[in-house]
């Protein structure tokens, strides 16, 4: 019964249902079904029904997956499983009809070209420069995960080889074949999989997601390296029937690496001189880096190692640049997409959940290996990394990563399949365990990551806040190039000295698409860890090299470059994430439109205004979204110096807003005009709709916030009033009309408006500006600075306060509270004389 769910390389195994002789040339026709024919009866017509059956099945189990944030190679597993007989293959007539033996012909082979390209793909995504800097802890942490487990394995399998199940089918290979390929199947890492793991749950850019992700580059390479000394030693994944002795495998096959590392790599690069014009590649130079794909797995195959080696190597060859971004777009849909559902159908027919004999118990055994294989990997990854002074539950969550499978490990347990190594029970066992462990994974990192992280306490989350030198920690957000210029300047304007230090965290957003191939490591100014597609590694590298040019060259700042690569659907977590995690006090995200050359703005794209209005939504601190209009050109126009207008209208934005304004004015080339907008008339009159509000209620938080508002600025005043670098003047209007007005009338000498988006505030000074806001984000003030009529050349910055802090004070001194305060001093009075700068 075994045999007929078990389908191998050789075409007389594809015979085996018993059909004539004449009945197989038949279905080999290649010629279209006449009118009455059963075209199930032709291979072509069989195959392209076995292709949309497949596609269509493995592409709604991964959307169904992806709800689960599981990786996507156990939708494609699973989905390979039910096709075959453990689920559908049990209805005999579909089984007869749908996958009889002879569509192999056909399916096996497409499948084994979707393994080949597919592992071209991933040597021509892994960039090999970024070994020489992966640090100590990482080299520690990816040795231990591959060595170890595969030393457990081996000891494993010798202490059980009288066991039945642990015998080799094929009786030319000993129980070394077996353990060998045990071992590199469940030691396998796969990066591009944890590379994805981490990106969903945003886990990328904190300390043990770097940890994982940079041991897992080096981790893949090293079971590349056990995978090549595994064939050479069996000597099996020769389809040629040439008989090579293992010596003569490994010497033809370090040979043949040092072939392409120094002739086929720099060849390339000699070729690509003359097939490509800037990042356009001639297609004829692509198609024979393709046909130089099939003939590097040929000559692999020929020295006795299997077609998948001599791919991947040449993949490693390809150099960075266009020619990879061009093979990767050409190719990564294609295969992922058509050929790869091919194999794991292929994988699905040989596994079937019903061959258990349960009356013993070998199966157990094999069981009990994989699961000692499984905690070896974890507790030995854990141990190392504590030895590294990583917390124990970053190290559990290193391990349970390093754990995670991807199609390799599929690869090597249907190559041992092929030259029964396994028989059927026994792969279906693995299969079935692989599956699991990589289930698991996710949960269970994503369980450990929420109990340990809590809820961040800190007190620094605003401006106000924020003790006279304490250290400033701002989170600045990068779309591309463009926002650097305006973003460094805002920084240096910023004030950070040594006695008063500012540490940056630059965070360079990219969309992560549906392509693993997207993904970026994260990196630092002082560490480049990155691997990157370069489509984006270019401009990462320009953010990087610009923020470590500014920490070089500014005392009292602290930077570190990190990559954020998510959906921009979900990417304001990220930023949100880090910001907790870095206990930042401000986030700077740059507005959606840029300014063209001839002045006016253009959307650059529509979802960073979404981006912007996600993070305002759920910062853990204050928030600032910086429209550029040439902020650095008006620097360099007045030789670096910067006037700045804060235009106060009151409430926890506005107080925010003039509490980091101070600290601008503080730097030698800045000065502070404070414009305070006050209501002519007595009358406090409310614009709120909100039906569940009384008018007493309104009132009342009206009023509190002009007290706030009142005893703010007499603060700030008799602080600040011997600062030459701040001025300080007062505009009584009664509508919004008037404050349009009194707003144009403002000196435009000022290159940087700072104003409040006051998202909390009632005030008959702008009621009525939300109503026609186009750009909510901004507030009504900000947007009304940002729309035509009042463009200009000034830059703006739209200030947010984190709502959750419930301070007034934000001048480095300890504040009591509010209404205690209030009791023992007398109502500010704005408009006393004594009170302006």
């Amino acid at each position: 019964m075994e045999e007929n769910f078990t389908f191998g390389t050789n075409l007389e195994r594809a015979y085996a249902d018993g059909e004539t002789y004449e009945r197989k040339i038949y279905c080999l026709a290649i010629d279209t079904p006449s009118i009455g024919d059963n075209p199930l009866s032709y291979i072509i017509t069989l195959f392209l029904i076995d292709l949309i059956l497949v596609t269509v099945v493995i592409r709604i189990l991964v959307f169904l997956f992806e709800y689960l944030r599981q990786p996507r190679i156990v939708a494609e597993i699973i989905g390979g499983v039910i096709l075959g007989p453990s689920l559908m293959g049990m209805h005999k007539k579909y089984w007869a009809t749908i996958f009889p033996a002879w569509s192999l012909l056909s399916l096996q082979p497409m499948a084994q070209m979707g393994i080949i390209f597919y592992v071209f793909l991933l040597g021509v995504e892994m960039n090999l420069s970024a070994l020489r800097r992966i640090g100590r802890k990482s080299i520690f942490i990816a040795l231990t995960s591959v060595i170890l487990p595969f030393l457990a394995a081996g000891l494993a399998t010798f202490s059980l080889k009288n066991i039945t199940v642990f015998r080799p089918i094929n009786r030319e290979y000993s129980s070394m074949a077996q353990f060998l390929y045990l071992g590199v199947a469940f030691t396998v890492t796969a990066f591009s999989t944890i590379a994805r793991i981490l990106t969903e749950l945003k886990l990328l850019t904190t300390d043990h997601g770097k940890a994982a992700l940079s041991s897992a580059i080096l981790a893949d390479l090293c079971s590349w390296l056990l995978l090549f000394i595994t064939m050479a030693i069996t000597n099996i994944g020769n389809s040629l029937n040439i008989k090579v002795v293992p010596e003569k495998t490994l010497i033809y096959g370090v040979v043949y690496i040092f072939i392409f590392i120094f002739l086929i790599h720099p060849g390339i690069i000699y070729l690509l001189e003359f097939n490509s014009d800037g990042d356009h590649i001639e297609n004829s130079f692509i198609i024979f880096i393709l046909t130089g794909v099939i003939f590097s797995g040929f000559m692999t195959d020929a020295i006795g190692v299997h077609p998948i080696f001599g791919a991947f190597m040449f993949g490693l060859t390809i150099p960075s640049g266009p020619l990879q971004v061009a093979i990767v777009e050409k190719l990564e849909d294609y295969v992922s997409g058509i050929l790869l559902p091919l194999y794991f159908v292929i994988n699905g027919l040989r596994t079937n959940i019903w061959i258990f004999n349960y009356e013993h118990k070998h199966w157990k055994y094999l069981l009990g290996v994989i699961v000692a294989i499984f905690v070896a990997k974890v507790s030995a990854i854990l141990c190392i990394a504590m030895l590294q002074n990583m917390k124990a539950h970053d190290g559990a969550i290193v391990g349970l990563l390093l754990n995670t499978k991807g199609l390799l490990g599929i690869i090597i347990l249907n190559i041992a399949r092929d030259q029964k190594i396994f028989d059927g029970e026994s792969f279906t066992i693995m299969i079935i365990a692989m599956v699991a462990t990589t289930t698991i994974i996710v949960p269970l990192v994503t369980r450990i990551s929420r109990f340990t992280k809590g809820f961040t306490i800190y007190k620094n989350r605003t401006f106000q806040k924020l003790q006279t030198n304490a250290e400033l920690r701002v989170l600045v957000c990068i779309h591309n190039r463009r926002n650097v210029p305006p973003i460094v300047k805002l920084l240096e304007i910023s004030n950070p000295t040594v006695a008063s230090p500012m540490g940056v965290y630059a965070l360079h957003l990219v969309e992560l698409t549906g392509r693993a191939s997207a993904m970026l490591v994260v990196h630092n100014t002082k560490n480049s860890n990155h691997v990157a597609l370069n489509r984006t590694q270019a401009q990462s590298e320009h953010i990087v090299n610009a923020f470590h040019n500014y920490e070089q060259n500014t005392h009292g700042v602290f930077v570190q470059t990190l990559t954020a690569i998510s959906p921009y659907s979900t990417v304001h977590e990220d930023i949100c994430n880090i910001a907790e995690d870095k206990r930042v006090t401000f986030i700077v995200i740059p507005f959606h439109k840029e300014r063209t050359f001839d002045g006016n703005m253009e959307v650059v794209n529509a979802d960073f205004q979404s981006i912007n209005q996600n993070v305002l939504a759920n910062a853990p601190c204050s928030v600032g979204v910086l429209l550029d209009r040439g902020l650095v050109k008006a620097s360099k126009l007045k030789d670096n110096t910067h006037n700045i207008a804060m235009l106060y209208f009151g409430g926890s934005d506005d107080r925010e807003a003039l509490s980091y304004g101070r600290r601008m004015a503080e730097h030698p080339n800045v000065s502070l005009t404070i414009f305070r907008f006050l209501q002519g008339d007595n009358e406090v009159k409310s614009t709120t709709s909100n039906e569940y509000k009384t008018p007493l209620t309104v009132t009342t938080n009206i009023e509190m916030e002009k007290l706030n508002d009142d005893e703010f600025i007499k603060k700030f005043l008799s602080r600040y009033r011997a600062n030459k670098s701040i001025a300080y003047t007062e505009t009584v209007v009664n509508d919004v009309n008037e404050t349009s007005e009194a707003i144009q009338a403002i000196d435009i000498k000022h290159d940087l408006y700072i104003v409040g988006r006051g998202h909390n505030m009632d005030s008959q000074l702008i009621a009525g500006l939300n109503e026609w806001s186009e750009y909510p984000e901004l507030g009504a003030i900000g947007d009304l600075l940002a729309s035509t009529d009042f463009g200009g050349t000034m830059s703006l910055l739209v200030v947010q306060q984190y709502t959750g802090a419930g301070m007034i004070d934000g001048f480095g001194t300890p504040t009591e509270s509010q209404m205690s305060d209030r009791s023992q001093s007398a109502p500010f009075n704005p408009m006393s004389p004594s009170n302006h700068v």
